[in-house]
């Protein structure tokens, strides 16, 4: 899949600075299997359900759904610090997100992500959780490194993937491996 388009457009969910794996998901809920499809699913509806009411109003995930409106996640620093659990960027891929947009990322998310494919993880060169808000539309292109808020048309800058990129492509570590030939099939 490498030299794949990827496009993405939606609302946004816009949360700050130091999110921890255990607001993007509970330790309670890690007994979930992820490689059991149902299991799987209900990992989502639980994506985020950490965050703080009073912070956060709108859960990613409306009680009793499934699902998030949400298919980006516009973060500030450091996302996805705190335990290293790879069930974080499968909670947030299970309830639909695509990618998530950061100042920077905890480096053991940044490599989970990567490793399960679950989403993309994209280094902003801007402090976008200070201009949007929770429910704003994007449309993000990876090819050409470009966020842009539709109801604007101001663009900001996303960092490249690199060699992370076909990974992500291929879904994940595992599938790469197959599909490149380092391993069986």
């Amino acid at each position: 899949m490498a030299g794949v388009s990827r496009i993405f457009e939606g609302p946004v969910f816009v949360v700050r600075d130091n999110i921890d794996t255990d607001q993007i998901i509970p330790a309670q809920y890690l007994n979930l299997v992820p490689t059991i499809a149902e299991e799987y699913e209900k990992l989502g509806s639980y994506a985020m359900i950490g965050l703080p009411d009073s912070l956060y109003p709108a859960r990613y995930v409306a009680e009793g759904e499934m699902d998030s409106n949400y298919p980006i996640v516009v973060a500030g620093r450091n996302f996805g610090c705190g335990s290293s659990r790879e069930h974080a960027p499968i909670a947030l891929g299970s309830a639909g997100c695509k990618l998530v947009l950061a100042e920077s990322f905890a480096r053991i998310f940044f490599r989970n992500c990567v490793a399960t494919g679950e989403l993309y993880p994209c280094d902003l060169t801007e402090r976008l959780c200070k201009l949007l808000k929770t429910g704003d539309e994007v449309r993000v292109d990876l090819d050409a490194g470009i966020v842009q808020v539709k109801a604007t048309g101001a663009e900001y800058a996303i960092k490249p993937l690199g060699e992370v990129r076909p990974v992500i492509d291929a879904g994940g570590l595992f599938n790469f491996a197959r599909e490149s030939g380092m391993i069986a099939k």
